[in-house]
């Protein structure tokens, strides 16, 4: 525990538990987050974080994980700061933490306008766009593009090499979590693996993500037949405006509602390997990447 002053506020900074959880949810329905504790509770167990804590009332004004994929990557997510406590500091002391527990791995968060000139100060720089897009399913023109079936646990290892080739990092935990708590569809061209879709609850509805596909074509194979399956359900899928997309997902009822700006610290981890043969389609979430 540490104990330090935020202009003037005396605030101590604890290692986030399972008992911060419910607080933490006051804080995330503060900022409009649509996040259940249910939806906290994975994030937690796949991070590491702090939350902030008036020293005079206990109570919880401030939280951040940060997400390790092994020593490749990590993600700073769930920043939340109090209402009463924004423009005190706190949220530069919270990213100051989460830095400190990140070490030395590459750096990913995605940020909104309000956030983005404290992220920038602290060496993050933008790599992106991320799109929101979200309603209730609709019509879906199917995309033919490869066999789609559904994955078993057989399938697993395949499933997480191909995130690994698209995200750059070891993400195996987290696909674990997720294929316990949802399905997952997988893309064959000649009997081959070469892309999958996650499917999970989250916040109003189902969120669909990670994608990984080598193609948008095939990226649409597997989103599609998922929207068919939900006909009038609240559904999710965060995508980056490089996949081009928006416009497909719009049409099946998931509008455009918002999004953000995908940040890299430091900006670019090239290391003169070749393009991977598959690309990610839909983050798994904001907050996970």
């Amino acid at each position: 525990m540490s104990k330090n002053t935020v202009r003037n506020k005396a605030v101590h900074c604890l290692a986030f538990e399972p008992k911060h959880l419910t607080d933490a949810l006051a804080l995330s329905r503060q900022a409009q987050w649509p996040h259940r504790l249910e939806d906290w509770s994975l994030t937690l167990a796949l991070s590491e974080g702090l939350v902030a804590v008036d020293a005079e009332t206990s109570q919880v004004v401030g939280t951040v994980l940060m997400t390790p994929y092994g020593e490749d990557a990590a993600t700073i997510n769930m920043v939340i700061v109090d209402d009463g406590w924004r423009g005190q500091g706190l949220g530069r002391r919270l990213m100051d933490e989460a830095m400190t527990l990140a070490g030395d791995r590459p750096l990913r968060l995605v940020a909104t306008s309000d956030g983005l000139p404290l992220y920038e100060k602290l060496g993050f720089r933008e790599v992106g766009t991320v799109l929101q897009h979200q309603g209730e399913a609709g019509p879906v023109p199917l995309v033919a593009a490869g066999e789609v079936v559904p994955a078993g646990a057989g399938d697993r290892a395949a499933i997480a090499a191909l995130d690994r080739q698209a995200f750059g990092a070891d993400r195996g935990l987290l696909l674990e979590r997720f294929a316990e708590r949802g399905s997952c569809t997988l893309l064959r061209r000649n009997g081959a693996p070469v892309g999958f879709a996650a499917l999970r609850d989250f916040g109003r509805g189902r969120v669909i993500g990670p994608v990984v596909a080598p193609d948008a074509d095939g990226a649409k194979a597997l989103i599609g037949p998922i929207i068919a399956a939900h006909p009038g359900k609240f559904l999710r899928v965060d995508t980056t405006a490089d996949t081009g997309l928006g416009p497909w997902l719009a049409d099946c009822g998931l509008r455009h509602v918002g999004g953000g700006i995908a940040m890299r610290r430091p900006a670019s981890t090239a290391t003169g390997i070749s393009p991977a043969p598959v690309s990610t389609y839909a983050l798994a979430s904001q907050a996970l990447g």
